[in-house]
């Protein structure tokens, strides 16, 4: 029997091989069917894959915060409206390849959640990376000077999400927003992107006026189609320690 779980194992099926030493170690076995215990092996080696590729990608998305949508404090008023935040969580805006405006005061949620909604969308099997922007910008220049900037933006055009947080904290320079309307440019109409600010949406054009054409072209692209969060209120950040 065990020679069984051995060669699921040797052939990568680590699912039924743990279910296969469940139903032998609380002799389930002898009560079921051949029909029903293959449905449990293929069912848990099912499962376990699943399992195994939302662990991958929540990792590769590179998270700041592990948050849930369930763990969001859904409150109207705070501009957290259950309904809209679940109509993002059925994953509509994912395959419209639309984009998500977030913006609020510090700590009134922002980030939380883009989080919830970029945790949410590894569950369902879609690609995320997750960048604060200036952990961004310091990326695309270390592939600038390794020679590899085009891969990198190959690779973000083919996120199914891509989350940018704290966007504004600072005026970009003339390079910094030309990268930054290549990287939306490459998934305008293709693919979602979460970006998160303390500013105002109508603030967003002061940072970015060292190329007034290149702010226009972003500022067109991301905000005539966006789903918006204006978040409200004093910081949650109490709450959350």
């Amino acid at each position: 029997m065990n020679e069984i779980a051995n060669e699921f194992k040797s052939l990568r099926m680590p699912g039924m091989a743990q279910c296969w030493t469940s139903l032998l170690e609380t002799r389930k076995i002898d009560g079921l069917s051949f029909y029903e215990g293959l449905q449990m092996l293929l069912q848990a080696e099912k499962n376990q894959r699943k399992e195994n590729r939302n662990t991958r990608l929540i990792s590769a998305a590179r998270f700041r915060y592990q948050v849930t949508i369930e763990e969001l404090n859904f409150d109207a008023a705070r501009g957290l409206e259950r309904g809209k935040i679940m109509q993002m969580a059925s994953g509509e805006y994912l395959k419209q390849g639309a984009p998500i405006l977030i913006t609020g005061a510090t700590g009134t949620g922002k980030s939380w959640l883009g989080t919830a909604l970029g945790y949410h969308a590894c569950l369902m099997g879609y690609k995320v990376a997750y960048f604060n922007i200036q952990k961004l910008f310091e990326t695309i220049t270390l592939h600038r000077v390794e020679a590899t900037l085009s891969k990198f933006f190959d690779k973000m055009a083919n996120m199914d999400l891509l989350i940018i947080d704290d966007f504004g904290v600072k005026v970009m320079d003339g390079q910094q927003l030309l990268d930054f309307m290549e990287l939306l440019e490459d998934r305008h109409g293709r693919k979602a992107t979460i970006i998160m600010s303390q500013l105002a949406v109508t603030d967003w054009y002061d940072v970015m006026i060292s190329n007034t054409t290149a702010a226009d072209a972003i500022l067109d692209r991301m905000v005539h189609t966006a789903y918006r969060f204006e978040l409200k209120g004093g910081t949650m950040r109490k709450l959350k320690n």
